[in-house]
């Protein structure tokens, strides 16, 4: 991994030849396209969102997966339609009834300013070029569209606090993670004029463990070993499935969706939340 001078942005000194790509079509399994109904809740409040964007009622979602925000969208009463690489997946949305594509964003050749909105949920972080892929979707939207997407964040407190032990540091499935900085460059050199960028959320569970097992083995005296990220190869951490229960627990009250509304406050004030 290296680090842009310019913007810090953390990326691959090298993208992975054929052979040792990620393999999207195995991304996906039963497990993956079950999806819990807070994260339905939580998408259908996002898409209430686009509501003042809409002209064409066309909507793009780009690596649509289990194609949950397509949902969202639909009861939201959107023309929504994906783009997916994988497979396994883009059959699964289809088989729900949506139009996906699957393959890249340019090889569908949309129509220029087709849609009022694009997303790209966690998908930045995983194209090798996402500058191209950054100009072809302001060329499909609209004039004055949204283009709303989420991606980890290379400068927040988990990178900061665990370096390259940070799970989301994971080539060749993550080829970038951008900074704050690095986001708005990509924006503008695609030609968006007013970007908004926010960052939320935080795993402590991740860093908690981590920091543990470093302080079993400086206090054991004894050397990690550790895998080609620098991680310590023998702790074993989901971060999808602990920061999914985080978010379930911090949403089933009032009073939890408030701590997680003042805590997501004070990652964007200073600018450390990891998404």
């Amino acid at each position: 991994m290296r680090s842009c001078q310019s913007c810090s942005t953390l990326y691959v000194s090298s993208l992975p030849d054929a052979q040792n790509a990620q393999d999207y079509d195995s991304y996906y399994d039963a497990e993956s396209f079950a999806v819990p109904a807070f994260i339905y809740q939580r998408l259908g409040e996002i898409v209430g969102e686009f509501a003042s964007y809409w002209q064409t009622n066309c909507l793009l979602d780009i690596g649509c997966g289990a194609g949950s925000l397509l949902r969202a969208a639909d009861s939201a009463g959107w023309n929504a339609e994906g783009v997916e690489i994988s497979r396994t997946a883009a059959e699964h949305v289809r088989g729900e009834g949506f139009q996906v594509f699957r393959g890249e964003l340019a090889e569908v050749k949309y129509p220029a300013g087709h849609f009022d909105v694009v997303t790209a949920s966690e998908v930045l972080e995983h194209v090798p070029d996402p500058q191209v892929l950054v100009c072809e979707i302001a060329r499909v939207l609209r004039p004055g569209g949204l283009f709303w997407a989420t991606t980890p964040h290379g400068c927040g407190i988990s990178s900061r606090a665990l370096g390259l032990e940070w799970s989301n540091v994971n080539p060749p499935d993550h080829l970038q993670l951008f900074s704050r900085c690095g986001d708005v460059m990509l924006l503008n050199a695609a030609g968006f004029r007013q970007t908004r960028i926010m960052t939320h959320s935080a795993n402590p569970f991740e860093i908690i463990a981590a920091w543990r097992h470093r302080l079993y083995h400086r206090s054991n005296g004894g050397s990690r070993e550790t895998d080609a990220c620098g991680r310590a190869s023998s702790v074993s951490f989901d971060r999808v499935k602990s920061s999914c229960h985080l978010n379930e627990v911090l949403t089933k009250r009032p009073t939890t969706k408030m701590v997680k509304s003042m805590l997501n406050g004070l990652l964007a004030v200073s600018r450390l939340g990891d998404s």
